[in-house]
């Protein structure tokens, strides 16, 4: 590789690694015949699949140059950092002989924004648009749209890449002017509405026309940082469940703020990013996507932000023992996926198999029911223990969170006898 290749492609992929929305593509496309690359039915993302293959994806920037400062931001206008830009044939080239070479099964492409919106988002979408037309790629592509493009690009963005996302970056709009005023939550949301309203001609256009081209068929997701402003919890999760009615949203993700501009009074000093809390935000996110809770039965009023030493899912359970104990045998679906320890695969296991006979305590753990959390929620032919009836909710909360702490002191202990 030229060295001044590599020298970009170091700085470049450093620069986008504080960007976390791409994972799954969503989307399954077949591979027509003299063309490069498909994409997979379990998407492209840093981590392993279902069925045990380990996918990756080129994530890179075209330039970490950019016109804005924003607070939070490494590659900030005011920055002293290594500044690169790459080519769009550079990129090109890049995608197609890391996958040739087995490196990578995608491509995540980002940019900070020079001159203006539509001039980066141009150059995005030729890339893609190369990829596409002259080396016939057939592989996942994931744009980062920029906020501000006009319609036109957007549209046009959609044609070629799988995958379209336009980071909301704070909870609020007024934590936005505090932290980027050079930013406003309009120009965020413009983009958005267009790849909805793109995401839903091309629906109807392929109802009249089967093969009428997709736009965008994994959708669009979004990125939030969290922990740089006093946004709570309540918040973040609102905005969340609003930005899930829309038809095109597929994922809200959910970055721990990482304190790298310290000269910056407007954010707070952190000496470790927040993965506590981004760890609770992303489970109650998997609650209101696929255990049908409501955004308010998670955060309210009374509780605006979720209990850091627990789950979501069992915090819940806890303010509201009336609901329980649930019997698994009779109860019906929506209230067996709300006992802790039970999962969506679970649950469909449970409604399935109490066909045939009546359900154990055994057959729960054949099942993947966590029972050191269900026990105390639900009843069957015979349970070794109380519930939380017999029990103040404050006893079960104590006996779930000090056996962890106490096995960890355990293994700390022993280890240090070890090592003496």
């Amino acid at each position: 590789m030229n060295p001044q290749i590599f020298d970009k492609l170091k700085t470049l992929a450093e620069a986008a690694k504080y960007d976390v929305s791409c994972a799954s593509s969503g989307t399954t496309r077949k591979n027509p015949t003299k063309s490069l690359g498909s994409t997979s039915g379990w998407g492209i993302c840093h981590s392993f699949t279902e069925d045990g293959r380990c996918v990756s994806l080129l994530k890179i920037m075209l330039t970490n140059h950019c016109i804005y400062d924003c607070a939070y931001c490494m590659n900030r206008r005011t920055n002293d950092v290594p500044r690169a830009t790459f080519s769009v044939s550079e990129i090109v080239e890049l995608t197609i002989e890391f996958y040739r070479r087995n490196y990578i099964e995608g491509l995540f492409l980002s940019s900070g924004v020079v001159r203006n919106p539509d001039y980066t988002m141009e150059r995005l979408v030729r890339v893609a648009k190369d990829l596409r037309l002259i080396h016939r790629y057939n592989g996942y592509i994931h744009l980062k749209s920029i906020p501000g493009a006009s319609r036109e690009l957007v549209a046009e963005a959609g044609l070629y890449a799988d995958r379209l996302s336009v980071n909301i970056e704070m909870p609020s709009e007024e934590s936005l002017k505090i932290i980027a005023p050079e930013k406003d939550y309009q120009s965020v949301f413009r983009p958005m509405h267009y790849i909805q309203q793109g995401f839903l001609e091309s629906k109807e256009e392929r109802k009249k026309y089967r093969r009428a081209p997709r736009f965008a068929p994994a959708g669009q997701s979004t990125q939030m940082v969290i922990g740089a402003t006093p946004d709570d919890d309540k918040q973040i999760l609102h905005l969340a469940s609003a930005l899930y009615q829309r038809p095109a949203m597929k994922r809200v993700y959910y970055s721990g703020y990482i304190h790298i501009n310290d000269y910056d009074t407007r954010l707070p000093a952190l000496n470790t990013p927040p993965l506590v809390r981004e760890t609770r935000l992303y489970q109650a996110d998997w609650l209101m996507r696929f255990y049908q809770f409501k955004v308010d039965e998670i955060v309210n009023e009374k509780h605006p932000n979720l209990d850091l030493e627990i789950d979501p899912k069992l915090s819940w359970a806890l303010r509201n023992p009336h609901y329980f104990p649930v019997n698994v045998n009779t109860a019906d679906y929506e209230m067996i996926l709300r006992v802790p320890g039970i999962g969506v695969k679970s649950a469909n296991l449970i409604v399935t198999s109490r066909k045939y006979g009546r359900l154990t305590s055994e057959n729960l753990k054949k099942m993947g029911v966590v029972m050191k959390r269900a026990q105390y929620f639900i009843t069957c032919n015979e349970l070794p223990t109380f519930t939380v009836q017999e029990a103040y909710p404050e006893y079960i909360r104590k006996i779930l969170t000090e056996a962890p702490k106490k096995k960890k002191d355990d293994e700390k202990q022993l280890k240090i006898d070890f090592e003496s």
